[in-house]
């Protein structure tokens, strides 16, 4: 891979028009099929969730969903599924307060990765809602040579805080680079003394228009 000055690279899976394309993570199928017999309503909280299901047992399309963000709702959806409620912010925590007030009273199964960002089944349980959790999928890193790290001045998409920990086991942190991160959850894993900028909304999209902004300034300059 070419080291060029001041390109934006995008850590995602999918490329993207505009961007260096350096995958970060793969995925990976922990279960042969999903029980759905003791659920009502399902939990989805990423894209890949929502594909991991349809591969592994299509009848999920028969239950309700509650979904974080954007891409997994579209996902869902696409799919032939039924979306009962998106959450006006895109976090664990935020959707997880509102199954305490609106939906304690469903059977909700959340098919979700070995690890997660946010612990949802303990915290809803300290309020007395017991999450039935069923892991489907595991992410895991991606190797690159060393002489393919981005060049200086690079600006570097993070979508998960996955991709910031794969990275970082691929190269070490220039000081020359600028990190773009999809949202307040990412942002955390960030390492201390990290330039970054968190974009306006918590989509890939918005992400890509960040970091162009930023390379528009740096050239400016």
């Amino acid at each position: 891979m070419t080291q060029t000055d001041g390109m934006i690279y995008l850590l995602s899976p999918l490329p993207r028009e505009g961007t260096r394309h350096l995958p970060m993570i793969r995925f990976s199928s922990l279960s042969s099929t999903i029980d759905l017999s003791t659920c009502d309503t399902l939990l989805f909280t990423s894209k890949q969730a929502v594909k991991s299901a349809e591969a592994l047992n299509p009848e999920w399309k028969k239950y309700p969903c509650l979904a974080i963000g954007a891409a997994t709702a579209k996902e869902i959806e696409s799919l032939g599924g039924k979306v009962m409620y998106r959450p006006k912010s895109f976090y664990a925590q935020t959707l997880s307060q509102d199954i305490i007030t609106q939906f304690q009273d469903k059977k909700i199964l959340y098919l979700r990765p070995k690890e997660v960002s946010f612990d949802a089944k303990t915290f809803l349980a300290k309020a007395g809602i017991a999450l039935q959790e069923q892991v489907i999928y595991e992410t895991a890193c991606i190797r690159y040579e060393k002489k393919e790290k981005p060049g200086k001045n690079a600006i570097i998409i993070f979508t998960s805080p996955s991709t910031i920990h794969c990275f970082l086991k691929n190269f070490a942190w220039d000081e020359s680079y600028t990190a773009v991160v999809i949202g307040e959850a990412t942002k955390v894993h960030l390492p201390a003394k990290v330039c970054y900028e968190v974009a306006d909304r918590p989509t890939i999209d918005a992400c890509i228009l960040k970091a162009k902004q930023i390379l528009l300034t740096s050239n400016s300059k």
